[in-house]
């Protein structure tokens, strides 16, 4: 396509608000396209993935660049490394596409650089996951991910969804060992469609939908999903409970809470309760669920296909105190759950430090629980990266 200089305009403009701001890329975007509404899809998805692979591959385009700050410099170093022509404009003097090309080349064998991580991370993983392994995740976690839809049950199934998509030509296919997941075939706005206004489906991650469904929740239970967030999996838990029963969906934030009524109207939800967490929240529920998700805040690194500013916006500072937080939440909310019920603990975390070895410091401190099984699904298998385990509270709990 020919490149318009509004469109690379919009592309500076949007990085400078993520690396000088430290804005994020999808809500940059989200008001970069109310801002220009007369750019078209094929304009939106060029600008779009241009920022989204600008923010994946910073470190390397701003070594290229010599440059942290010159964003003409790295858009037009990314077009160069696309195989994309070059506009003849004062914006890229003095950039050659040859030279960079060997440039680029002679970088090879430095991986944090090609793969754009920085260097305090890249250590962090190695350390805690293995320099393979690291490097394995690292690289995939660079790949675009993929638009995966979870269907909803409660209105209808996968095979009329299939066929009610196809019929307006947005074309899925199944995810073998995920019952609920379909994935675009090609990437495409689908939130507009009739199908997911009437709430046929949600869009979530295969990696996320496997928590609800490695909870595996009954017909008729009290379930608490304590970090609730937005409510993809209190949604998924409510079509594997069939609507029946109750979920109490706790968040600190009320703006989430208000987002998650909204999303289960649409979804014909009617087992849902949404609960604010306040100082006496866990006295007035204690001991009340027969099972408690806590699906915790983390560091996030098993997500950086759809959330790459996750990796610049990181320090070791934060990650530690959100380690602090997430042994403060499972210390405390455990005491939700009834006598012979499970808690599941998860994250979208790589490291067994937020992992594992959270659950084996609970595990030392409270006997009356014991460990039934735990799952990584990990960025190279092909979607997000998550880490479960089950845990279940003995009857003879005081």
């Amino acid at each position: 396509m020919k490149i318009h200089r509004p469109l690379l305009q919009g592309i500076v403009t949007a990085l400078e608000k993520i690396f000088r701001d430290q804005e994020y890329s999808d809500k940059v975007l989200e008001r970069l396209f109310k801002q220009h509404p007369q750019w078209g899809s094929r304009d939106r998805r060029f600008v779009a993935e241009m920022v989204y692979d600008s923010v994946r591959y910073y470190r390397l385009l701003s070594t290229l660049a010599q440059s942290e700050t010159n964003f003409w410099y790295i858009s037009g170093i990314l077009l160069c490394l696309k195989n994309s022509p070059l506009p003849e404009w004062p914006d890229f003097k003095h950039l050659y596409p040859d030279q960079i090309v060997k440039q680029h080349a002679l970088l090879k064998g430095q991986f944090n650089i090609i793969e754009s991580y920085p260097d305090w991370l890249s250590l962090l993983c190695e350390k805690e996951l293995g320099t393979d392994a690291w490097q394995k995740e690292a690289h995939a976690m660079n790949q675009t991910a993929e638009v995966v839809l979870r269907v909803n049950t409660l209105k209808t199934d996968k095979a009329t969804l299939i066929n009610a998509l196809a019929a307006d030509g947005i074309e899925t296919e199944e995810i073998d060992n995920f019952p609920s997941a379909l994935k675009l075939k090609k990437r495409q706005n689908i939130f507009s469609h009739k199908r997911f206004k009437e709430g046929h489906f949600e869009i979530q991650d295969a990696g996320s939908q496997r928590i609800s469904e490695f909870m595996n929740p009954k017909p008729g239970q009290t379930v608490i999903d304590a970090c609730a967030g937005g409510g993809g999996k209190t949604l998924h838990l409510s079509a594997l409970m069939r609507n029946k029963g109750k979920i109490i969906s706790m968040d600190v934030e009320a703006w989430k809470l208000e987002n998650l009524k909204k999303r289960a109207r649409r979804g014909g939800v009617s087992n849902v309760e949404t609960c604010l967490i306040e100082n006496d929240t866990i006295n007035r529920f204690k001991e009340k669920a027969d099972m408690l998700l806590l699906d915790v805040p983390c560091s996030g690194l098993g997500v950086l296909k759809r959330n790459p500013d996750t990796k610049w916006k990181l320090t070791n500072e934060s990650i530690e105190r959100t380690k602090l937080t997430q042994h403060q939440i499972l210390n405390d909310y455990q005491h939700m759950l009834k006598p012979g019920g499970v808690l599941v603990y998860s994250t979208c975390s790589l490291l067994p430090s937020e992992n594992e070895q959270q659950v084996e410091k609970f595990l030392a401190r409270y006997p009356e629980f014991t460990y039934e099984s735990s799952l990584h699904l990990l960025p190279s298998e092909g979607f997000d990266g998550f880490y479960m385990c089950r845990m279940l509270k003995h009857k003879t709990a005081s």
